[in-house]
This record gives C-alpha cells, sequence and structure tokens, in this order.
C-alpha cells in the first residue's frame, strides 16, 4: 500500500511540473504583453505631449499675430493712415499740385546686331 501511494505522489508532481511549466509560460507570455503594451503607451504619451507642446506653441505665435492685427486695425482707423492710402491712389487735396516724376527713358538696346552672336557666326561658316 504505501508503494501505491509514493506512485501517485510521482504522477501528480509530474502533472503539476507540467501545469506549473505551462502557467509559467502564460504568466511570463502576459507580462511580457503587459511590459511591451506599457512601452507602447508611454512612446504614445511622450509623442501627444510634445505635439501639445508644438501647438501651445503655435497658439501664442496667432495670439501674438491676433494682437498684432488688432492693433493694425486701430491704426488703420486713424485719419492720418487714410491720408496716406488715399494720396498712394493718386487723389490730392484742395489747393494742391500733382507731380509725377518719371524714369528716364532708356535707348533700345535689344535690337540684334548686323553680326550676330558667336552661334550664329559658326553656323554661317559651316553653311546652315
Amino acid at each position: 500500500m504505501i508503494t501505491k501511494v509514493r506512485k501517485i505522489k510521482k504522477e501528480r508532481s509530474w502533472e503539476g511540473a507540467v501545469f506549473g511549466g505551462i502557467f509559467l509560460v502564460l504568466v511570463l507570455g502576459l507580462v511580457g504583453l503587459l511590459t511591451f503594451s506599457n512601452y507602447r503607451m508611454n512612446m504614445r504619451r511622450t509623442d501627444l505631449i510634445n505635439e501639445i507642446n508644438n501647438l501651445n506653441k503655435e497658439v501664442q505665435l496667432m495670439e501674438e499675430k491676433n494682437s498684432q492685427l488688432k492693433t493694425g486695425i486701430t491704426e488703420g482707423q486713424k485719419d492720418i493712415h487714410w491720408e496716406e492710402k488715399i494720396r498712394e491712389q493718386g487723389y490730392k487735396k484742395p489747393g494742391e499740385e500733382q507731380v509725377v516724376v518719371l524714369p528716364p527713358a532708356q535707348t533700345s538696346t535689344d535690337a540684334p546686331s548686323e553680326e550676330g552672336n558667336l552661334w550664329q557666326k559658326f553656323l554661317d561658316k559651316i553653311g546652315f
């Protein structure tokens, strides 16, 4: 009877080792999977933090540009600004004379010379 108990214990220990090994592989696989997914989430979080920082910088630039445009609008509403724009379009105040300065006339040097360029001379010598 003692012998039978020992055989049963040996069989159970062998089965326990197999199931323990399978359990260990499953646990290690689960730990590996969780570690990998944690690594991916950390990388994604880092990318998103960088994107948030870039977008915050863009928001600051847009706010600065907005404030500059608002100051430009207030400057544009002043009489001096309107007077400059009207004068650029050619209008004048009553009693003023308008003077137009023309650029100096250029002589036409674009006419082709009788001699021609180097390639024309070469082609004329060849007979083309």
